[in-house]
């Protein structure tokens, strides 16, 4: 007896998903060893990193690495495989039809169907990736001395955001579902525009509405860095209208700094953890493990030099413009290929039945699985060039030296590894490593002073 069409489909499925995920632990292994057998701070970083700095970020690095093995081997190549072999999406998919059945509601509603299954696989999940989210805070970051959480902090924030996740799919959902209901033969056009301003409104409200439910943002006092901020962001003519701190250090101490907003309304966004001592100027308020760490008022302004570069060279509407592309054409493919039969019934479901969320995830993450792999190296390496040439832009405003102590303060305050795979680094990293940037800084450096 042959293999049936919908057979070999399931079998291609697990073997896409089984390779893509070795590949992908092959190169974390290749970094492995380069943690294992990197025992010496990079002649750049001598006067800047000690030993002792050196070998706690090298264990950091190696412990985040070998857990992300540990779990990919068993969720990634283990467990998820098991659960498209045995038909958990259509056994879930029976599950939501049984809950719609038992409030009464029309069994035969596919959107009303839909938004109970996304709550339902969402919710599974969730729970599935609860332990690695708890062992991944409370164990490996607290070991080195990052996470900043309570656990009644950590309870309450995973609620938010279950709630807060579970409100957008189902709404999102539902609109998915009419849409290629109601759009006809060219629905995936109609899908496409919804997702541009779905995607564009979400740009615009999240860090307005949805992030200050989990982190306090606080106005920027005035001062001295206040000033030298807006100083430079009017002589680049940044249209800024908000800057704020955030609260970051309740969560961890990792540092960072963003500005978002649409059209003439930017904000800027700084991490407390990013400024000298968190920011406050009565030492005695900060902590003893917190002492002189955060970039000085005039590395910090370099940062955002390196930030508005990204304005300045159209860098985000360049990725926008990017991402509408690739939408459209992922909702093309999926035009072409959701009521291919066999891809429902690979999954476990009955002849005939096709939901077309279901559709959406296998055309989506299966299908186009080659294409996503290609496409998010190539913007990797795009991303890398944006960050270099930010740099330059940073360099140009006189920040070069800032920057780079900037940088260096970053790495070790996060306990960067500076070593890194070739490979590794290529396929994983969307920025230069810290190395690559110091080295093209000073390139840059020279070549100006040997044009003056």
């Amino acid at each position: 007896m042959g293999v049936s069409e919908a057979e070999l489909v399931l079998y291609a499925i697990i073997f896409v998903c089984i390779f893509e995920n070795l590949f992908e632990i092959y190169i974390s292994l290749r970094q492995v060893n380069v943690y294992k057998t990197t025992n010496k701070v990079p002649v750049e970083l001598k006067d800047h990193m000690n030993e002792e700095t050196f070998f706690k970020a090298r264990i950091y690095g190696l412990d985040k690495e070998q857990f992300g093995i540990f779990k990919s081997i068993l969720l990634d190549v283990i467990v998820i495989p098991l659960e498209l072999y045995c038909g958990i999406i259509s056994l879930f998919w029976q599950t939501s039809l049984h809950i719609v059945d038992k409030l009464n509601f029309d069994v035969n509603n596919e959107i009303l169907v839909s938004c109970v299954f996304v709550v339902v696989i969402g919710l599974y999940g969730y729970v599935k990736e609860l332990p690695f989210k708890v062992y991944g805070t409370f164990v490996l970051e607290e070991k080195h001395g990052f996470n900043k959480q309570t656990p009644g902090f950590f309870v309450w924030d995973q609620i938010k955001g279950l709630l807060l996740s579970n409100i957008l799919t189902v709404l999102l959902s539902a609109a998915v579902v009419f849409i290629v209901q109601w759009g006809g033969e060219y629905f995936f056009i109609y899908l496409w525009a919804f997702a541009g301003i779905i995607s564009l409104v979400l740009l615009t409200i999240y860090p307005i509405f949805i992030a200050p439910l989990f982190d306090k943002y606080t106005p920027l006092e005035e001062g001295d860095l206040r000033t030298a901020i807006e100083k430079l962001a009017a002589s680049l003519k940044f249209p800024l209208t908000k800057l704020y701190v955030v609260e970051g250090s309740k969560r961890s101490s990792h540092s960072n700094a963003y500005f978002y907003g649409l059209w003439n309304s930017k904000r800027i966004v700084l991490f407390d953890t990013l400024l000298l001592n968190k920011g406050k100027k009565d030492n005695t308020e900060v902590k003893k493990e917190d002492e002189g760490k955060g970039c000085t008022n005039d590395e910090v302004v370099a940062v955002l030099g390196h930030e508005l570069g990204h304005w300045k060279l159209g860098h985000v509407t360049k990725n926008i413009v990017i991402m509408q592309v690739n939408l459209l054409l992922l909702f093309f493919v999926f035009n072409y290929c959701f009521k291919y039969a066999p891809f429902y019934e690979a999954l476990g479901f009955a002849p005939g039945v096709r939901p077309i969320l279901v559709g959406l995830f296998i055309v989506l993450t299966y299908v186009m699985a080659p294409y996503n792999a290609i496409l998010s190296f190539a913007l990797t390496i795009l991303s890398r060039r944006f960050e270099y040439q930010a740099d330059e832009f940073a360099q140009k405003l006189g920040y070069a030296d800032l920057l780079q102590k900037a940088l260096i303060k970053l790495n070790l305050d996060n306990l960067g590894f500076p070593v890194h795979d070739w490979l590794y680094s290529s396929w994983n990293h969307s920025h230069p490593t810290l190395l690559q940037r110091m080295n093209r800084l000073k390139v840059l450096e020279a070549k100006d002073k040997k044009s003056q």
